[in-house]
C-alpha cells in the first residue's frame, strides 16, 4: 500500500527559508511523477512543483527561482526546499503522486490525476 508521509512544516518571516520532506513507501512502479501542492485557505489547490522518476522537474511561476524540488531514491523520500518565503506562499503544502500520470515540461497535471496524497504541512510566513 502506498503511503506518503509528509513532515511538519513551519513558520518563518518574510525572506526565511523552510524544507519540507515526503517520505514514500510501497511504490510498486518504478516509473511515477511526484509533485507538491499548496491550498491557502479560501483558495484552490494549485501545483507548485512536479518531478518525475528520471529527475526531470517543473516549477510554477509564482515559485520558479525561489523552491526546489527534489528527491532521494535511496530513501524514497521526497523534498521541497523553500528559499525566499513570501506572506503570500502561506498555505497547507501537501505531496502527491501516481503511477500513470506523466509530468509534463510545460505545466502540473490537475490535483485529480493523483493518486497518492500525503497530510498537509502547515507553511506560515510572516511579514
Amino acid at each position: 500500500q502506498v503511503r506518503l508521509m509528509a513532515s511538519l512544516g513551519g513558520s518563518v518571516q518574510s525572506g526565511g527559508s523552510l524544507r519540507l520532506s515526503c517520505a514514500a513507501s510501497g511504490f510498486s512502479h518504478s516509473r511515477y511523477c511526484m509533485a507538491w501542492f499548496r491550498q491557502a485557505p479560501g483558495k484552490e489547490r494549485e501545483g507548485v512543483a512536479t518531478i518525475d522518476s528520471a529527475g526531470s522537474t517543473y516549477y510554477a511561476d509564482s515559485v520558479k527561482g525561489r523552491f526546489t524540488i527534489s528527491q532521494d531514491n535511496a530513501k524514497n523520500t521526497l523534498f521541497l526546499q523553500l528559499d525566499s518565503l513570501r506572506p503570500e506562499d502561506t498555505a497547507m503544502y501537501y505531496c502527491a503522486a501516481d503511477f500513470y500520470v506523466r509530468c509534463s515540461s510545460t505545466d502540473i497535471p490537475k490535483t485529480d490525476e493523483y493518486t497518492y496524497w500525503g497530510q498537509g504541512a502547515q507553511v506560515t510566513v510572516s511579514s
